[in-house]
């Protein structure tokens, strides 16, 4: 007798929990690192997303020459910085975009001044720019990207921008 009554008025409670699972699926894929086979500067072939589990770990991306350039810039930052001691850094740069025959040049004036341990955490990625876009959340491809990851993987700290304005606020979401 009350079962009808009782099904109509969990219909909305339903769909409200139903939107929310939802809700919080799509935000899990969203900050989900992508798996794209990738190489280093070193010619290592790795997928960032199996190197950095189970490490805190910062990013630092850039999509063109111009952000390529502030990457640099914050990847000294977070080199000197002893809070972050300990704490991989990994440079992305995204060729996708640029012309093949020319990948190669690129990828020889990135190695310029790397020590090997540098070259093994900066990757080259030439496929998926849409989807690391989407994962940086990225509006402006003139700045470099920014995340800060904890070993779980969850995005603690997401920034763009110039690494002197930035830094101290990766610094203090350190987990």
């Amino acid at each position: 007798m009350f079962e009808a009554p009782l099904r109509l008025a969990m219909r909305p409670i339903l769909g409200t929990h139903l939107v929310a699972v939802v809700l919080a699926c799509m935000t899990c894929q969203a900050q989900t690192l992508p798996a794209t086979v990738g190489e280093t500067l070193s010619g290592k072939r790795i997928v960032l997303a199996d190197a950095v589990r189970g490490h805190a770990v910062v990013l630092v991306a850039g999509f063109n020459k111009e952000a390529g350039d502030g990457c640099g810039a914050w990847a000294t930052a977070l080199r000197s910085d002893p809070a972050l001691t300990g704490v991989p850094i990994y440079r992305v740069a995204m060729l996708e975009q640029a012309p093949s025959f020319v990948r190669g040049a690129i990828k020889g004036g990135l190695r310029k001044g790397l020590s090997s341990a540098q070259q093994d955490n900066f990757v080259v990625l030439t496929q998926d720019d849409k989807v690391w876009q989407s994962y940086f959340s990225v509006t402006e491809d003139k700045d470099p990207y920014v995340v800060l990851l904890d070993a779980e993987g969850r995005v603690r700290w997401r920034g763009y921008g110039a690494a002197k304005d930035l830094e101290p606020q990766l610094r203090a979401a350190k987990p």
